[in-house]
């Protein structure tokens, strides 16, 4: 059943999925960007495109969301899914149910940060990075990736907390991942042996490894060198793939104009207070 890394965009999904990559699916924990294979997207074009829904169609795209992950999904283990979609269930649309869904750790960063690195990434003024932050927004399809309702950062947020009243949602701030990945990272694994209904144990050596071929600092060094580390093909659909980039390590205090900071805190401060941020 599938385990969903969820997030806003620029919130630190990629460290999270090269961390999980890194200990579940290599022998010894040492990171390499093909390991970030085994953790895809989703709704990503190739999914549905194996069960013939037209891809040009985001209506009977949204329709077979739960069919899609019928055929990715296999009850007998955990699969992993990345996605920056908020969670929505409606007489029309379902995301998820809970014969797939086994639960959801959701990774949070704090919006004022976002917002400086939506600007840096994007090319946007602050300005129109705090809209985007505060209005409903859909990411456009790309030749990989199907259109994705983000909805606002807030909705995005407190979307996900459905889960907690099964106790199949584990919260971890971005700061916590980049500050003490160690002590955060074993508290990820120990919540997934609880999802999977297994007594934990682990590796200490792979650990360690993961912990270091995956140090923050040591992957923005290789980013520095270009705006992705490194592009390969998809052995499958033939496409050049990007798989890494970090975004830049940022502090708003010092970037963030006084006027947008207040009116995040503003709009924001119910979720901010409850995530420590204020």
């Amino acid at each position: 059943m599938i385990v969903w890394l969820a997030s806003y965009p620029k919130s630190g999904n990629t460290f999270l999925r090269s961390l999980l990559s890194s200990y579940i699916f290599s022998k010894d924990g040492n990171f390499s960007f093909e390991l970030l294979q085994n953790i895809k997207q989703f709704p990503a074009k190739s999914l549905f495109q194996e069960i013939g829904v037209d891809i040009n169609n985001d209506e009977e795209m949204y329709k077979n969301y739960i069919n899609t992950q019928k055929i990715f999904n296999k009850k007998d283990s955990i699969r992993f899914l990345k996605t920056h979609s908020c969670f929505f269930n409606t007489k029309q649309f379902q995301f998820t149910d809970r014969h797939n869904t086994l639960g959801v750790i959701y990774v949070v960063r704090d919006p004022r940060n976002i917002v400086t690195s939506y600007s840096y990434h994007f090319q946007k003024t602050p300005q129109e990075s705090l809209e985007n932050l505060l209005s409903h927004q859909v990411l456009a399809k790309d030749h990989r990736h199907c259109t994705t309702n983000l909805g606002s950062w807030k909705y995005h947020y407190n979307s996900w907390k459905v889960f907690r009243r099964f106790n199949k949602y584990l919260l971890v701030r971005y700061e916590d991942l980049i500050n003490d990945t160690e002590k955060t990272f074993l508290n990820i694994l120990k919540f997934i042996a609880h999802l999977g209904r297994v007594k934990f144990t682990y590796d200490k050596e792979k650990f360690e490894n993961t912990i270091k071929t995956t140090g923050f600092e040591n992957m923005q060094k290789l980013e520095a060198k270009g705006n992705f580390v490194e592009s390969k093909k998809d052995k499958k659909t033939g496409e050049n793939i990007k798989f890494f980039n970090m975004g830049v390590k940022n502090d708003w205090k010092k970037l963030l104009d006084n006027n947008i900071k207040e009116n995040l805190e503003k709009e924001l401060g119910d979720e901010m207070k409850e995530l420590n941020y204020l």
